[in-house]
């Protein structure tokens, strides 16, 4: 794990810490996807928070299954007539994208200390291991495995 300083000078720790927008309707959100479907393509790596930090990034099929997954992953789970859990550097142009688990929210939005972790990350920044002591419980372990052995 990096100390603090090298996580502070890091281009991965600096855009995660930086500024983001919530995509707040569950319209907006099957908007969203349909633009980052278009840069499918652009090189995402594909991060779940407590698994190993992705040496590649995914190909625009293995992207499009994830946002398909995690999609109906939210729907299912976060039963608000509101979205509120995936942020983006940019709605238009997305660069980074955090996605937040609906089991583990905790204090998203607004300010806090400690925020949570997200579940999931999107970015064309090669990731950095955010938190040594963030894991998986093993119902979304079985669920990240089973998307990504058909991808």
């Amino acid at each position: 794990m990096k100390t603090k300083s090298e996580l502070e000078a890091s281009k991965f720790y600096s855009r995660y810490r930086g500024s983001f927008t919530g995509v707040l309707k569950w319209p907006q959100l099957d908007e969203f996807w349909k633009i980052l479907k278009n840069k499918a393509g652009v090189g995402w790596y594909i991060y779940a928070i407590g698994e190993p930090v992705p040496e590649q990034p995914g190909s625009a099929e293995a992207v499009t299954i994830f946002i398909e997954e995690i999609n109906e992953l939210l729907r299912q789970e976060h039963k608000e007539d509101y979205c509120g859990v995936v942020y983006v550097d940019n709605k238009q142009d997305p660069e980074f994208i955090k996605i937040y688990d609906p089991n583990n929210l905790g204090v998203v939005c607004g300010f806090s200390d400690n925020p949570p972790v997200p579940g999931w990350i999107l970015t064309l920044i090669k990731p950095e291991p955010l938190d040594e002591n963030t894991f998986l419980t093993q119902s979304r372990k079985r669920w990240w495995q089973r998307i990504f052995s058909s991808a």
